[in-house]
């Protein structure tokens, strides 16, 4: 059988086999997988043999219609997806949107999500420690006077407000009331104090005579001031994946959580694509629309090749910037006049194209259709030339 290969002679039979047929990072891979085998030589040729032909199936035909095998290969499991709204990992208070309404938003480039969430990341000193992921967390979360308040009342007799305080409330969101003042001071409605009576009651004392509309307007004010965190984080929730804590933030604000202590800006991740293509750029927004996809996908227990996903991610984002897949997108900014027409609106692409005198190329399937010629895929990228030779006349 010959004997087991050193590391050394496997990687260089590899790299003489594979060297220009196969890309860098599936060779590496290979080299990873077999430093641990114990292999011969012909074990060896007929492993790296059988890595060329499984790469070379799964190469994509000259001519292939890459585009509605994709449309055809999401599309129709798509079908089989549920109209529902799920909680969130066994969290009844956050939910978030999966499944077909979830799909229809990532395609469609929405401004925002439905469900805006983060997936926060912590670095070294904060992951394994539940209190110290609980400590960021409560830095991130939005919390506001409303959430801490047991009661508020308007004493027009006082000409203020009376603003009792939840103790519970306080330890939960890690709240004192001293912050809470600040916070009150800042609006600058009037003079604020604690209660000597009670030291979890606040007074704001307005400025001027109040009647009860303009109190009722101040008391909402009141209300809404945020005490601290980020704008926008509704709540934030910890969970152990593993070995470390995780947040999961009901809410999305990125630029915020990055310049937080404590958070691994490496791994943390909005689902919004928009904030993440403003925030970290064209690519980070291919890979979150790849994985958001994936992910709807997965959790309906349906199987499709990453291929078409990243297919219809590249496309929406080839412009450096993210276009939805319709009118106003792909669909609406296709550089043949006669694509665009035959989509929608048909006199005016025509009379536009005309008067800026455009010219169609007729590289793409609508166009060729519509003037009756072959069009650009499978066998119709193929153009035969022949050479005829002269018949030679036999003697006689």
């Amino acid at each position: 059988m010959g004997e087991p290969l050193t590391l050394e002679e496997k990687h260089k039979i590899i790299d003489e086999m594979l060297k220009d047929v196969i890309p860098k990072s599936v060779i590496e891979e290979l080299k990873d997988k077999v430093a641990k085998l114990e292999i011969t030589r012909d074990e060896l040729e007929k492993i790296v043999k059988e890595v060329i032909r499984q790469y070379k199936l799964a190469l994509v035909e000259p001519g292939e219609a890459v585009g509605t095998v994709a449309a055809q290969s999401i599309g129709e499991p798509s079908t089989q997806m549920t109209l529902r709204t799920f909680h969130y990992a066994g969290v009844r208070e956050l939910n978030v949107t999966l499944g077909l309404p979830r799909l229809i938003e990532i395609v469609d480039a929405r401004k925002k999500p439905s469900t805006p969430i983060m997936t926060i990341y912590l670095d070294e000193e904060y992951r394994y420690d539940r209190e110290k992921a609980l400590e960021v967390a409560r830095k991130i979360e939005m919390t506001t006077v409303e959430n801490v308040v047991k009661s508020i009342d308007i004493d027009l007799f006082r000409n203020g407000l009376i603003i009792e305080l939840d103790a519970e409330m306080l330890e939960d969101k890690g709240v004192t009331v001293e912050q809470v003042k600040k916070a009150l001071e800042k609006l600058k409605a009037g003079e604020v104090y604690v209660d000597p009576q009670s030291p979890l009651t606040l007074i704001v004392e307005f400025k001027g005579e109040m009647d009860f509309e303009k109190a009722q307007k101040l008391k909402n004010k009141v209300l809404a001031t945020k005490i601290k965190g980020l704008k926008g984080v509704k709540r934030v929730i910890v969970q152990k994946r593993g070995e470390e804590f995780v947040l999961i933030a009901d809410g999305s604000n990125l630029a915020g959580v990055f310049s937080i202590k404590g958070v691994d800006r490496t791994r943390t991740i909005s689902n919004d694509i928009h904030e993440v293509e403003e925030i970290l750029g064209i690519e980070a927004a291919r890979s979150v629309i790849i994985n958001e996809i994936q992910q709807v996908l997965n959790d309906q227990g349906l199987d499709v090749d990453i291929r078409h996903v990243m297919l219809v991610a590249d496309i929406m984002t080839r412009t450096g910037r993210v276009m939805q897949i319709g009118r106003h997108g792909v669909s609406g900014e296709k550089p043949s006049v006669l694509a665009r027409a035959a989509f929608e609106v048909t006199v005016r692409h025509l009379l536009d194209a005309a008067a800026r005198g455009e010219i169609d190329e007729l590289l793409g399937v609508t166009e060729n259709v519509i003037v009756g010629q072959i069009i650009p895929i499978g066998t119709g990228i193929v153009n035969l030339l022949m050479k005829p030779t002269p018949k030679k006349s036999s003697g006689g």
